[in-house]
């Protein structure tokens, strides 16, 4: 038993105490948490205008009356459906080598690169979610809110959308739960995230056990505060109904 626990000190030493190397942990997560963050912010601002296009063209698209407006509004409903279809058709993979390699390749800014193709892609699935909440809202209270003298966008703001976040919270959450593990595969474009100062620990010291479980662990306590927050806000959310 003691032979096994000098082993596992020797590794445990060996993995983060020697030489600081616990320093990539810290600064994998420290990396993690803001190409997570500003991804985030970057898919909600995607995800609440196509939504919003989207959502708006299947309500109000086939009644306009045609003219200039109706035309540009096609013209950005067809532009959201081809962004929607090649984000969720392609892997997130392949989209973070192309924005590196093609699209931003004289870009030295690797968090950067990161940021921007995780948000395109989280923005895309964030769409469809609050578009799908948005059509669950029955139409009686957009006619309650025109009744009230609100215009459209009045109605949205006040009435619709604040339902259908109700409705879409389990599946938001669901989604940043996702992008946060998806910011894993960061470190093939040089971000030192989780992974990538696990992998770095493992390539110096020829050990594995104690870098990968560490960072498994972390990830999990992540993703298990991240699942208590969301589960507060809907008790809250009931608690203001009654």
């Amino acid at each position: 038993m003691s032979d096994l626990w000098q082993s596992f000190s020797s590794q445990f030493n060996t993995a983060f105490v020697a030489q600081d190397r616990w320093r990539f942990i810290t600064q994998g997560i420290g990396n993690t948490l803001i190409l997570t963050f500003f991804a985030l912010i970057l898919g909600i601002v995607l995800g609440v205008v196509v939504a919003a296009v989207r959502s708006s063209w299947d309500k109000v698209g086939p009644t306009m009356k045609k003219g200039p407006l109706k035309y540009l509004f096609q013209v950005a409903n067809g532009v959201c459906k081809v962004y929607l279809t090649v984000i969720r058709g392609t892997p997130v993979m392949v989209q973070i080598l192309i924005i590196f390699f093609v699209i931003m390749a004289t870009s030295t800014n690797k968090m950067l690169c990161g940021i921007i193709a995780f948000g395109i892609n989280s923005g895309a699935y964030v769409a469809e979610i609050i578009r799908g909440g948005i059509m669950s809202v029955d139409a009686g209270q957009s006619e309650a809110g025109r009744s009230l003298g609100f215009n459209y966008i009045q109605t949205m703001r006040f009435i619709v959308l604040p339902q259908a976040l109700k409705n879409i919270l389990p599946s938001l959450a669901n989604e940043f739960i996702v992008l946060l593990k998806e910011t894993a595969i960061a470190g093939y474009v040089g971000v030192t995230d989780l992974t990538r100062g696990a992998n770095i620990i493992r390539g110096v010291t020829y050990q594995a056990l104690f870098p990968l479980v560490a960072v498994a662990l972390i990830y999990l306590v992540f993703v298990m505060f991240i699942t208590w927050l969301v589960g507060k806000l809907e008790r809250r959310l009931r608690a203001s109904e009654r």
